[in-house]
């Protein structure tokens, strides 16, 4: 369930800008589009804002990101809260030395990676995404920032589709989410 109420105006202006694709990627899948949020400045600012207002002041410094995404979101996130911002990259898109986590989708699986070195211990993370399904990559992502030391503090993501039940896999790790799916 989404974390704000809809009486805040941004959230009603998101939730409308956020298109609905049937049968995409697969049939049976109801694709939650983003790239309609992005067409509008005003509504992706105040996507943006949102997410800057409440971890402001919660001592990040990281904002990880799941490509791809979580790569619109992420940096101005980061950069807002003066955080460095870690790329979750997909198979062989990273040069040098990584951490790996495979993981299951709604609809596949599928495969993320991180540079070796790019948190240190004990440095407080945000997850980025825009969307919760399943969970599972969240999960891998989790998993990949802890696995290098970092401390999760929350995953952050514009939408979720509350059916599909991605918090229960999350092991108690915090989700703020903007919208449930349309």
């Amino acid at each position: 369930m989404s974390a704000l109420k809809a009486d805040d105006p941004r959230i009603p202006a998101i939730q409308s800008r956020i298109r609905v694709v049937p049968n995409f990627p697969k049939p049976g899948i109801m694709f939650q589009d983003i790239t309609t949020l992005l067409l509008d400045p005003k509504v992706f600012k105040d996507t943006i804002d949102l997410f800057v207002e409440r971890y402001n002041s919660k001592n990040i410094s990281v904002v990880a990101g799941i490509e791809a995404r979580g790569f619109i979101f992420g940096p101005p996130i980061a950069l807002a809260i003066g955080a460095k911002f870690v790329p979750l990259r997909k198979p062989n898109k990273l040069p040098g030395k990584v951490f790996r986590q495979e993981y299951e989708l709604e609809y596949g699986s599928d495969c993320l990676e991180m540079h070796v070195g790019a948190v240190a211990s004990g440095e407080r993370a945000l997850v980025v995404d825009d969307l919760i399904a399943t969970g599972g990559t969240l999960c891998a992502a989790i998993d990949l920032l802890e696995r290098a030391g970092a401390k999760v503090f929350e995953c952050a993501c514009v939408i979720e589709i509350p059916a599909l039940k991605g918090r229960e896999r999350l092991n108690g790790k915090p989700v703020f989410v903007l919208v449930d799916s349309q």
